[in-house]
């Protein structure tokens, strides 16, 4: 068995030398040069605010952006970012991440709000947990499903 190993990989390194060699053409080498420092230029304030983060996109990378919120949830996002009032004595709670889908943090960085469910007898299942600061979020999540999954919201 060892023998057919060695004769495979004898097999195998002929056929990409002979690949590489059929497409090696002088005459199709190309030299890359770099621009001057001049020309290069780096993207915008507004070209990479809205760029997520690593934090962002820890979350099974998936993402939702702020205005593709069902219309609840953009109000409760533009709350979170005045402040409030909240309508609901438990927005801004400690979230505890007792699911732990979301990255882990000391607790207290993150604080749950409610977005609300039309006819529902309850809060609902929606909600919209950040992270950092109150008024100042580092990273939203939008959660459809009660704490099952988390789309990272992207401003």
């Amino acid at each position: 068995m060892k023998g057919h190993r060695g004769l495979l990989r004898i097999v195998v390194a002929s056929f990409v030398a002979s690949l590489l060699w059929a497409c090696a053409d002088d005459t199709t080498h190309t030299q890359v040069v770099s621009p001057p420092v001049a020309e290069l230029q780096t993207p915008s304030t507004q070209q990479t605010k809205n760029i997520p983060t690593a934090e962002q996109l820890a979350v099974g990378k998936r993402t939702i952006l702020a205005r593709d919120l069902p219309a609840v949830g953009k109000r409760v996002y533009r709350l979170i970012w005045r402040g409030g009032p909240f309508p609901y004595d438990k927005d801004g709670a400690v979230f505890g991440n007792r699911e732990r889908l979301l990255p882990s943090r000391p607790r207290g960085y993150y604080h749950e709000y409610t977005v609300a469910t039309a006819q529902a007898s309850s809060r609902g299942a929606k909600r919209i947990v950040c992270g950092g600061r109150k008024k100042t979020p580092s990273v939203c999540y939008y959660t459809a499903d009660h704490y099952a999954s988390f789309l990272t919201i992207i401003p």
